[in-house]
């Protein structure tokens, strides 16, 4: 049976936060003195990034991953991620602040332990939290005395209260008082240069009081700013809204680009042109389809919640309906680029610039590339793709390698599509030796010359 909220408490209302001299001595010293031990689990983009950032904060770290490969990565300095360099990640490693285990063992030896795995949906489209289950039964087998546990995978309201909690309820251990337990949302935002970890304000609910305050205590050594919210259920909401928000606009202006091309007008002119108002508007832009392992995935986990708690969540799914269907948008325009210039989508040689999911990262979870990939290819079509961040890629069972851009393959291609628009492509040569261009990203918006060769979303 579902576990209920204790109360229903007003949203206006904050907790009353227990003063820090209250809290237990050990945990609150070791805490505040930066000689607590944490642990992550899971090192993917946000564990590897949060193992990181509470090193640098001076902590004893020790990161956890099933995949001896990231493991081994991780002892021996080398990253796996963008957004840290290796010199950032091996001199953690080699001053002792920082180091990597499959090793399960050492969770009992954590002051605080940070779950950061993945939740993705399952086939049918519901929550997959077997990746948290798992976790949290690694520290039930495990959990002392004295311990913080935090949750930061993105999950639906309730999960703290109705997954994680009855779990490590059995040890007999009593949350507030001999364990704490909070939900903190991840705001990792990889290939974010403007806002790194560091500068982001932390959102935490406890389950109680006590819960709350120590994770904030563990968390302002590494944010400029930590809200405490009246609730797990709170903060779990929080990163559900903050990404429901954009995939819902994200889905109003994929609307808007095709409902513009129908009325011959450039959707990128008229976003760009309402963002000069100072006030009540804020741009979002359209794209080939939604990627990454948040905006597809998070405002589902809501409807879902939503849904069986007898809410039918229109908006949202509205909305996930016009984000899916922009791949086979974006493959159907180049069909019809193609046919009016004589050519048939099938045979004809289509290069596709970008797989990864966002600029400048290394991260095709999701990607919208893949579904234009195989869409593309079942179609007839002769598909590569080229994307510095990605070498290979695995579609429907295929497995596709990362083409050189030299002069002949762009030149030789029927059809230049760009889906991601990495940084460090050249657009006005792209443009210049391409026969036709694809634009779902507006990457040529400062190419001036050929502009007869671009169609744009």
């Amino acid at each position: 049976m579902a576990r209920k909220p204790r109360t229903r408490l007003d949203p206006y209302l904050r907790p009353q936060v227990r003063p820090v001299e209250d809290l237990p001595v050990s945990l609150k010293e070791r805490i505040l003195s930066t000689t607590a031990e944490v642990g992550v689990i899971g090192l993917g983009y946000v564990g590897l990034t949060e193992a990181l950032e509470l090193a640098r904060a001076g902590f004893q770290v020790t990161g956890f991953d099933i995949d001896p490969v990231r493991v081994q990565a991780v002892m021996t300095g080398r990253s796996y991620l963008v957004d840290i360099a290796d010199e950032d990640l091996s001199g953690a490693v080699k001053t002792g602040r920082l180091t990597a285990t499959q090793d399960l063992d050492l969770l009992g030896r954590m002051d605080a332990i940070l779950i950061c795995v993945p939740t993705p949906l399952s086939k049918t489209k519901s929550p997959d939290l077997s990746y948290i289950v798992s976790a949290v039964e690694a520290i039930r087998l495990r959990l002392r005395v004295g311990q913080l546990i935090v949750l930061e995978s993105t999950t639906y309201p309730g999960t703290t209260w109705e997954v994680v909690l009855p779990a490590l309820e059995p040890t007999g251990l009593v949350v507030g008082r001999d364990f704490f337990l909070c939900f903190s949302p991840e705001r990792i935002n990889p290939g974010d240069r403007q806002h790194p970890p560091a500068t982001i304000p932390r959102i935490i609910g406890g389950v109680t009081p006590q819960c709350a305050e120590l994770a904030a205590a563990l968390l302002r050594r590494v944010s400029p700013q930590v809200n405490v919210v009246s609730s797990p259920q709170a903060a779990e909401m929080v990163k559900l809204l903050e990404n429901t928000f954009r995939a819902v606009n994200i889905g109003l202006v994929n609307e808007l680009a095709l409902m513009c091309r129908t009325l011959g007008v450039d959707v990128w002119e008229i976003i760009d042109a309402a963002a000069t108002k100072p006030f009540g508007f804020m741009p979002f832009y359209p794209g080939p389809g939604l990627g990454g392992h948040c905006i597809p995935i998070d405002p589902l986990y809501l409807s879902w919640k939503a849904r069986i708690s007898g809410f039918e969540p229109r908006f949202i799914d509205l909305a996930n309906q016009v984000n899916v269907s922009m791949p086979r948008v974006v493959s159907s325009m180049v069909g019809d680029v193609l046919n009016d210039r004589g050519r048939s989508l099938k045979g004809s040689s289509i290069i596709v610039l970008g797989v990864s999911y966002k600029r400048d990262v290394n991260d095709a979870r999701e990607s919208p590339a893949i579904e234009i990939l195989a869409e593309l290819s079942k179609r007839g079509a002769v598909v590569t793709y080229h994307d510095p961040y990605v070498p290979e890629l695995t579609v429907d069972g295929h497995s596709f390698r990362s083409v050189s851009l030299d002069d002949k393959v762009l030149s030789d291609a029927d059809c230049v599509l760009i889906v991601t628009d990495h940084t460090g492509i050249d657009y006005k040569r792209v443009v210049e030796l391409a026969k036709v261009v694809v634009d779902t990203r507006n990457a040529t918006r400062s190419v001036l010359q050929h502009r007869d060769k671009i169609v744009k979303l």
